[in-house]
Order: structure tokens, then sequence, then C-alpha cells
């Protein structure tokens, strides 16, 4: 089987030698990939050129019209089996190819997705991020693992499409607003087989800064709305919690003021939360700066998140 990476980019031309770097290390070679420049001012086309003598890569430029159609442009020119789409600021680990390979095989999948996680070296910022954005504290660990693989809506910068897939569901049809959840579901209520394959992950390097990161969660609230005008069931529980959490920290500062017995238990359920992020974070880093660092990032995920869902859910419920 012959793979396709897709892999638009923006601006970044060192982030994207780290992720071609790693193409190269990869056990499984018969592969081909498609670099979509996205309008770019400060390309990636001579990062590109140095790794064409490693495997067969090939360079696309378009005008600037979000990534989820450079994905599209890019599979439109791809001449492999099965594509997979990814972004520009991911790392491959070497057998990645190789488990992917043997779970399409093996469970006949028509389309995937894997999850993330941060690398060793990364910083310890870019961990405690990672840490709020995969924690069972946080998102429920719906992005890496699941009871039922059949439930996960693959995310677009780590997505897996059979050509088939391609040619009959068109793609994507948004650029930028949760357009890879939208696909996902469009996927399988077209009937397809869409799975996530938890060995398939990848490390996923995220914002260097609070406030990029905390703009990026505001978007994941918006675009979840979003994705609802085309699905109407695409919201669940899961996502409604972090607008709750919100309010819940509203509502503590309120009957902090009025009623000292509420307050006190909101601050109890508060503190076991709390408690919960620091244990499993300091468990799996062995560091108490990057569990304070998970706490801080696990608070700004989850309010900029809900803030984004509430305000783009009255801007759909008012006009539409």
């Amino acid at each position: 089987m012959k793979f396709s990476f897709i892999i638009p980019v923006y601006n970044r031309p060192d982030e994207i030698k780290q992720l071609l770097d790693s193409l190269d290390d990869q056990n499984y070679r018969d592969f081909e990939v498609i670099v979509v420049e996205d309008g770019s001012h400060l390309t990636s086309e001579n990062v590109v050129k140095g790794h064409s003598s490693f495997f067969e890569i090939n360079y696309l430029f378009q005008e600037n019209k979000g990534q989820g159609f450079a994905r599209n442009y890019g599979m439109e020119h791809a001449t492999g089996d099965f594509f997979i789409v990814l972004d520009s600021d991911v790392i491959l680990p070497e057998k990645y190819l190789e488990s992917v390979e043997v779970a399409i095989a093996n469970r006949d999948l028509d389309a995937f997705g894997g999850p993330d996680m941060a690398k060793d070296d990364f910083t310890d910022l870019q961990k405690a991020m990672d840490f709020a954005m995969t924690s069972f504290w946080t998102t429920g660990g719906i992005r890496g693992k699941m009871k039922d693989p059949a439930k996960y809506q693959a995310r677009g910068y780590n997505m897996g499409i059979s050509r088939e897939v391609f040619e009959k569901t068109s793609g994507f049809v948004d650029p930028n607003r949760g357009e890879d959840i939208e696909w996902s579901i469009r996927i399988k209520k077209a009937g397809f087989k869409l799975e996530l394959i938890e060995e398939a992950f990848v490390y996923h390097k995220r914002k260097s800064d609070l406030k990029s990161f905390a703009k990026q969660a505001f978007s994941f609230g918006e675009n979840r709305v979003n994705v609802s005008r085309f699905h109407p069931d695409a919201i669940g529980l899961v996502h409604l919690l972090p607008s709750a959490f919100l309010l819940f920290l509203i509502s503590m500062l309120i009957f902090r003021l009025n009623n000292e017995t509420i307050a006190g238990t909101q601050l109890s359920i508060f503190l076991i939360w709390t408690l919960g992020i620091l244990v499993q974070s300091f468990e799996q880093e062995r560091s108490l700066k990057i569990s304070l660092l998970s706490w801080v990032c696990s608070v700004i995920q989850l309010c900029a998140y809900g803030v984004g869902f509430l305000k783009e859910w009255l801007v759909k419920t008012f006009k539409g």
C-alpha cells in the first residue's frame, strides 16, 4: 500500500523541517509527501528541496485559502492509495507508518485518527499544554484513548483517509473551523469505517506561550458550535463541560459573597479537581513545575474553550 502524506504549511519552514526529518526515519518506506504552501510569504520551498533526495516529495503553492482547502488541493494531486493528513507542527515516531499499515489491514479501516502527545525534549510548558488537552480532568481523555475506537472523531493534525473516501465525500468543506471533525462525522454517515489507532501517535509541539494557547482553545470552542451547523448532533455532553466549568468558577465568586455554605462546598469540589490535576500530571512527568503549569493550562483551556463555545452558541442562536 502506498501512502501520501498531505501537509499544509503557512510561514513555518523551521517547523516543517523537523516533520520531514522524522518522515525520513520511517521504517515503512512506500510513501510520498505533498507539501502545500498556503499563501506563505516565508516559504518552505528550500526545506522541501533539501529532502528531495530522501523520499518522493512534491511542493505545491496556492493563494491563502485555509488549511482545509490546502489539504484538499494536496489530496487532488496525491498518487497514493491512502492519504495521511498532518499538521506541520508534529513529529512522527519511527514506527508510525508501520503501525498505520498494520491497523488498516487487520481492521479493514477506510479512515483513522491518531492521538498526540509530548516528546521528552519538549519544553515544560508544551508538556503542560499537552496534559491540558488530553487529560481525563479536562477533556475526558477523548483525544487519545477510547473504549470504543469507532466513536473517535479524527483531527487534522493526525488523520488518514483512503482514496475512495476522499473521492466519494469530496474532502473538507470548511477552511479552518472544525473542518476535521465535520469531515469525520460525514465520513461515518457515508458508511465508511473510521476508528482511532492508538499506536499511530504523533508528537505535537503545540503553542509556545499561554496567550496563543488560550486563543487556540477559544477557537476550539467556537469550532464545535460551527460543526453543529452541518451536523446538529455534533455537540455532546462532554462539549458542554468547559462552559459548565467556567460558569462554576463565576458562581464561586458570587456565592462567596452571598452564601458561605455553598461557597465552601464549591471550593471543596474545585480543590479535589485541582488535586487530581496535580497528582496525575506529577505521575506522568515527575516534575512539580510541570504539574503546576498543567493546572494553569487546564484552567485556561477550559475557560477559553467555554467562552468560545458560549459566544458562538449565542451567535448561532440569535443570528443563525
